[in-house]
């Protein structure tokens, strides 16, 4: 092993019954919502920051509800190959997510074009863009916070956030210019 510091990971052991469904699916939801790695039957992975924190409380608190339990487990990779295998994992599914966070991206942008190209310039076509916009900010946010290796697609995705900013104050002009010559 060389010098290199290995990451510590939370290991979170779930079971919950069966039955009713409800509650397997509301763990599983929110193990996905914070960006758990899913190690195998029942076992998920996160890094040991304090942002996992609150996610795997709640997690814990939905399997109690569905009369099942959580084990929460302090480790490391015993091996540099280890660590280094659990954070290349963790960061494919963060590049994942970013990855559909640019599909999105893309898709606003389009929308955006679309409606100047139409000249669709309501204050209700406005609004439901700005609601667009703050939904990519907030997966942004979000992103970030689970990202805690940096995928390298984090800075596209910043950059494609600020492009999507700016085509909606663009399309935010357009409307009040248009509104304001009726």
């Amino acid at each position: 092993m060389t010098g290199k510091t290995l990451s510590r990971w939370l290991m979170v052991v779930v079971r919950v019954p069966a039955e009713p469904s409800r509650h397997r699916v509301a763990v599983w939801r929110e193990l996905r919502r914070i960006g758990a790695l899913s190690l195998g039957q029942g076992v998920w992975g996160v890094p040991d920051v304090p942002v996992f924190s609150d996610g795997i409380s709640k997690v814990t608190e939905l399997a109690q509800r569905g009369e099942g339990e959580v084990l929460v487990l302090d480790a490391v990779g015993r091996e540099e190959a280890d660590s280094a295998r659990l954070e290349a994992l963790f960061t494919a599914e963060r590049t994942e997510e970013w990855t559909e966070f640019l599909a999105d991206c893309g898709k606003f942008a389009a929308e955006i074009d679309k409606e100047i190209r139409n000249q669709k310039f309501t204050m209700a076509e406005l609004e439901e863009e700005e609601q667009s916009l703050e939904r990519l900010r907030r997966w942004h946010r979000d992103s970030t916070a689970r990202d805690v290796f940096g995928a390298p697609e984090a800075a596209a995705a910043e950059q494609q956030l600020r492009h999507c900013a700016d085509r909606l104050v663009d399309y935010t002009e357009r409307v009040f210019q248009a509104l304001h010559q009726m």
